[in-house]
């Protein structure tokens, strides 16, 4: 009974890493085909050729990817600097109104990025930061700060109160205690939450589609788009496939590499310290 239900497991396991990887696997085949054989399902190319891979490095596509890669860690660093302030200041400095600024600010994440696009294309152009990396990471931080202020303080939270105590006789400020004593310990955490906040930024399309009008700043999935839009015989699927399989790759090695940090740093502040 054991061995079948063991072996059972194994088999839902699979299907669901088939259904999740099989995507990804069309895609980079997909890619290795050149002209109509793109328009013929098989599961692996006939005669694999790396020209579409070429072809996109040569309309500019390394420009696009240099631009996410900037936008997406600029992003991250400073959703993270400006999350793990507030963090602090919202889990351990008592004032009046706390919880209400926690869940609005929560709350605004809830609006769809149609809402407001209008608007921040404004202060955006009024700022001079249109067609900027500047303009989309102003643009982010909308998302992602909230996300990360409201995640890194339930996990500070959880953190003893004695360690800020000990530091506070000890003569430490509050850049000390935040810097030197709990960022260590919310290594998990800040690594779980930077890699999904990489992750929002590195796939967001609708800013960087209104806030970019060249190659100057324009993103990965706005570059996609431009390829599928550069053909009016028949839409360019293989340079599709191979940018997609190039923004692709990045992030499955970041999950690869950093899943032990993100499932720890997800849970940390499930429980009890």
């Amino acid at each position: 009974m054991k061995a079948l239900r063991t072996a059972g497991f194994y088999l839902v396991a699979g299907l669901f890493f088939l259904w999740a990887v099989f995507p990804f696997y069309y895609a980079v085949v997909t890619s290795l085909k050149t002209g109509f054989a793109v328009m013929t399902p098989t599961l692996w190319p006939s005669a694999p050729s790396f020209a579409n891979y070429v072809h996109i490095f040569e309309l500019g596509f390394g420009r696009n990817v240099l631009n996410s890669v900037i936008v997406a860690t600029l992003t991250v660093l400073v959703a993270g600097l400006v999350s793990l302030l507030a963090a602090y200041a919202l889990s351990r400095v008592s004032f009046r109104g706390r919880s209400t600024l926690l869940v609005t600010m929560l709350g605004a994440t809830m609006f769809p990025q149609a809402a407001v696009l209008s608007g921040l294309f404004s202060v955006i152009r009024g700022l001079g930061l249109y067609n900027t990396w500047w303009g989309l990471i102003f643009s982010y931080l909308l998302f992602t700060v909230p996300f990360t202020v409201w995640v890194l303080t339930a996990f500070m939270r959880e953190l003893p109160q004695e360690l800020e105590e000990a530091a506070i006789i000890d003569g430490a400020g509050p850049w000390v205690i935040v810097t030197r004593i709990f960022l260590p310990l919310l290594a998990p955490a800040m690594a779980a939450t930077g890699l999904l906040a990489f992750i929002a930024a590195w796939n967001e399309f609708l800013f960087a589609l209104t806030f970019t009008l060249d190659n100057t700043a324009r993103t990965v999935p706005v570059a996609i788009t431009v390829f599928g839009g550069s053909s009016s015989f028949m839409p360019p699927y293989g340079n599709i496939m191979a940018a997609s399989a190039v923004v692709s790759a990045p992030l499955v090695v970041l999950v690869l590499v950093f899943q032990r940090w993100i499932t720890s740093g997800l849970t940390m502040g499930a429980v009890k310290g």
